[in-house]
């Protein structure tokens, strides 16, 4: 049976998604579930940086360490690669059902969706975006992403 596979999917790859792929590491490795985790970003512009310095610093909080996670552009092959992809937000699912080859939702093993669709009560919304914001807002991204994970490796348990 093929590992399953996670990749979180935010505008820069510097805040949701490292948060979102910490939060789901720490959770699979608490329950015994190997699975294969990754964030990347719809845009390029970040490529090869660190998270944003509130992002390791919420994370750190927790007892994780993303400081050696660098952000990177989602590519084709992620479509094939991955079981399962999750946009942080509505612009960003539509960006990846948009950067997907014609044809290739259809012929890949990947599923997209919304990461929030995960969590009870909050179906279609989006994980805050902290990236202008303050400290409270990476805790409340944090929150989220957290909570998300902890509905997938339940669901990945069973």
């Amino acid at each position: 049976m093929n590992q399953p596979s996670v990749l979180f999917v935010c505008l820069g790859n510097i805040c949701r998604s490292p948060l979102a792929e910490a939060a789901l590491r720490a959770e699979a490795i608490a329950a015994g579930l190997a699975i294969s985790i990754d964030s990347a970003g719809t845009g390029g512009w970040h490529a090869g940086s660190a998270p944003d310095p509130r992002a390791i610093a919420e994370a750190e909080r927790h007892g994780i360490d993303i400081s050696h996670y660098r952000a990177r552009q989602v590519r084709v092959q992620d479509f094939q690669h991955f079981g399962q992809i999750f946009a942080l937000d509505q612009q960003n699912l539509r960006d990846l059902r948009r950067i997907a080859p014609n044809g290739i939702l259809n012929r890949s093993t990947a599923r997209l969706g919304l990461l929030m669709d995960l969590v009870p009560g909050r179906e279609g919304t989006a994980v805050i975006d902290p990236y202008g914001g303050t400290a409270e807002d990476f805790a409340q991204t944090w929150a989220d992403v957290s909570e998300a994970a902890r509905q997938l490796v339940a669901r990945m348990a069973r």
